[in-house]
C-alpha cells in the first residue's frame, strides 16, 4: 500500500523494472516526450497506460483482479432540486474520497461515470492482498463521506434527501485492455464487472457488498454470512455479503 507519493513509476518498475522518475529534476526529461503521472493513479504513468500496444504488443489482457464500483446516492433527486454549484461542491467531495482512498490502497480509479466510479486492484501494481486492499479502500471512502455527510448536506441544501454511497466489489479473472476502434476505451470488461456493477446497484446507502469471491479473499474482515440477491442479467441469484 502506497501512504505517500511514490517517485517512481510503480507499475513500470514491478512489471519492466525500470526505474521511470514521476517527480522531481529527473522527470523533466521524461515529460517532453509525454510521460508524466496516470490521472488514473498518480503513481504510475503514461506508460502503464500503453502498455498493451506499445510493450505487451496486445489490445487486452487476462488479469487477476478486484473491480470496486461506488455510486453516489441522492445525486437524481437533488438534480432536479439543488443548484448546479451545490451538484458540483457534492461531486468534488465524492470523487476526492473516491480519489484519495482508491489511490492510497494503490489501486487504478479507471472511470468516473456521472455519479458513479470504477476502480480496478492488481493492475499496473500487482498486489497480493489486492482484495483486501479493494475492501479497504471502500471502507475508507464510506467513513470519509460519512464525517462530512452533514455539512456537506448543509453546504448544498439536500434537504431531506438522504445522502450517500453504495458499493459493491467482486474479484477474479477479469479481460483489461483497450477496447473500440474509432474510440478508444481503457477498461476493464467481463462479469467480474458486471457481477460488481450489480452489488453496487443492490447496496443500500452506506453498505458494502462483497461477493462470494472477495470473501474468500479476505477471510474474516467480511460477514460470515450472506444473503442471495437477484441480481439483474444473472440468471441466479447472487450471495452477496455485508463488508
Amino acid at each position: 500500500m502506497t501512504t505517500q507519493p511514490a517517485s517512481v513509476c510503480l507499475g513500470c518498475w514491478q512489471n519492466l523494472h525500470v526505474p521511470i522518475p514521476l517527480r522531481g529534476p529527473l522527470s523533466a526529461p521524461f515529460r517532453l516526450f509525454g510521460i508524466r503521472p496516470s490521472r488514473m493513479n498518480p503513481n504510475t504513468c503514461t506508460i502503464c497506460e500503453m502498455a498493451f500496444s506499445k510493450v505487451m504488443k496486445a489490445r487486452s489482457v487476462t488479469i487477476d483482479a478486484t473491480i470496486m464500483f461506488a455510486d453516489l446516492r441522492g445525486y437524481t433527486t437533488l438534480t432536479q432540486t439543488i443548484a448546479p454549484s451545490g451538484l458540483t461542491l457534492l461531486l468534488d467531495a465524492f470523487y476526492d474520497d473516491c480519489a484519495a482512498a482508491i489511490w492510497r490502497h494503490d489501486g487504478l480509479l479507471n472511470k468516473t461515470i456521472g455519479d458513479a466510479v470504477l476502480a480496478i486492484f492488481n493492475f499496473p501494481v500487482k498486489q497480493q492482498d489486492h482484495a483486501a486492499q479493494a475492501l479497504l479502500a471502500a471502507r475508507a471512502i464510506q467513513e470519509s463521506f460519512r464525517r462530512r455527510r452533514d455539512e456537506l448536506a448543509r453546504d448544498i441544501g439536500a434537504g431531506d434527501v438522504e445522502i450517500g454511497i453504495g458499493i459493491g466489489i467482486d474479484s477474479g479473472d477479469t479481460n483489461f485492455g483497450e477496447f473500440g476502434q474509432t474510440h478508444r476505451d481503457l477498461t476493464a470488461v467481463g462479469t467480474v464487472v458486471n457481477r460488481a456493477a450489480r452489488a453496487q446497484a443492490a447496496a443500500k446507502s452506506g453498505e458494502i457488498l462483497v461477493t462470494a469471491a472477495v470473501r474468500d479473499r479476505t477471510g474474516a474482515m467480511v460477514t460470515a454470512s450472506g444473503s442471495d440477491y437477484a441480481l439483474k442479467g444473472f440468471a441466479e441469484p447472487t450471495k452477496l455479503f455485508s463488508a
